[in-house]
């Protein structure tokens, strides 16, 4: 395929600690999806949201052991992943803040880190 084909070629993986649920990661990836700026990405064909099981953790991982793969398709990618990044990382506070209000408990702790294909 050649660059713009539909490759995603970068990515932004969100990972919860071992508190997170089911639910948690569920709602995460429908937070992610709504924000407007991901959101318009999404639709545009330019960005996609989806979970994937953790592959880099040997044995049984604690909790549910899902990611958030945030993947940037096509050309053009570069320009927009640094400003991608930032966006997600805003995505995941506002939803760990909303969370707080709306459940009992912390919320998970998130971290958000950049992946290439060969990390997937």
């Amino acid at each position: 395929m050649a660059e713009g084909d539909g490759v995603a070629n970068r990515g932004i993986r969100v990972r919860l600690d071992g508190t997170a649920t089911e639910s948690d990661i569920g709602a995460l990836r429908k937070w992610l999806e709504r924000e407007k700026p991901l959101d318009e990405l999404v639709r545009a064909g330019r960005l996609q949201i989806h979970e994937q099981r953790r592959t880099d953790e040997p044995g049984a991982p604690m909790g549910v052991g899902m990611d958030i793969v945030v993947a940037v398709v096509g050309a053009g990618a570069a320009t927009v992943f640094k400003e991608l990044l930032t966006q997600v990382k805003q995505a995941v506070e506002a939803w760990r803040a909303n969370r707080r209000e709306v459940e009992d408990g912390d919320p998970p702790e998130g971290r958000v880190d950049t992946m290439g294909l060969d990390d997937r």
